[in-house]
């Protein structure tokens, strides 16, 4: 999954309005966003594999570090704990939102991804597979990424205009990736993932709106 990650931030920021969009919107990819740099650098492994799954080319067939359950878990922790400490100040209960809110991204994972989320280390891999059936698939980007946004601007945390405009780019980020040709590498992908995390980010801490 991708931008649909996009939606639990939307929807905790509806929950707590003192967390910032753009803290959720690095806390839901926080998994994608360390597994970027150390595919990279080798320690995790990925291959582009055509027809692999009929949505996404890669086979990810090493991610102990990031895309296990127990990484996930210590990711999550580890997040949640580094929010109470960076923002001493913020509401109870916010680092745990933001803790939620990383473990989130291994949730919706284990819908779309093959068997290829290990449970501990490199071992007894799961998932549901929703990436063989492209339309589902899709659809639930769509549905959770816009609706998390209107969730948002309902409540005046955002501004509608922009943010629906900006939700239909990033589903048109989404169908390239799903419907376009593959990945040139798996460093272009990896590189390309992270600065798609990065300008995401930016943009919706303009779309935010600031309270009165």
């Amino acid at each position: 999954m991708f931008v649909g990650h996009y939606g639990v931030s939307f929807a905790v920021k509806r929950f707590d309005p003192t967390l910032p969009l753009w803290v959720l919107f690095l806390a839901v990819q926080l998994l994608d966003v360390a597994w970027a740099p150390l595919v990279l650098f080798g320690i995790e492994k990925v291959r582009i594999v055509p027809g692999i799954t009929r949505s996404n080319p890669l086979d990810l067939y090493y991610m102990p570090f990031t895309h296990s359950l127990v990484a996930a878990l210590l990711w999550s922790a580890g997040a949640g704990a580094l929010y109470r400490l960076v923002a001493a100040r913020s509401r109870a209960g916010s680092a745990t939102l933001v803790g939620l809110a990383v473990f989130s991204h291994w949730v919706l994972d284990f819908i779309v991804h093959r068997p290829d989320l290990p449970l501990y280390d490199n071992t007894a891999k799961v998932g549901l597979g929703v990436w063989n059936l492209p339309a589902i698939a899709f659809g639930l980007e769509a549905f959770l990424l816009l609706g998390g946004v209107i969730l948002c601007a309902r409540a005046g945390l955002v501004r509608l205009t922009g943010s629906l405009v900006f939700g239909a780019v990033m589903l048109g980020v989404q169908a390239y990736i799903f419907f376009g040709p593959p990945p040139v590498s798996t460093r272009a992908a990896a590189v390309t993932a992270l600065v798609a995390y990065a300008v995401f980010a930016a943009v919706i801490q303009v779309l935010e709106r600031r309270p009165a």
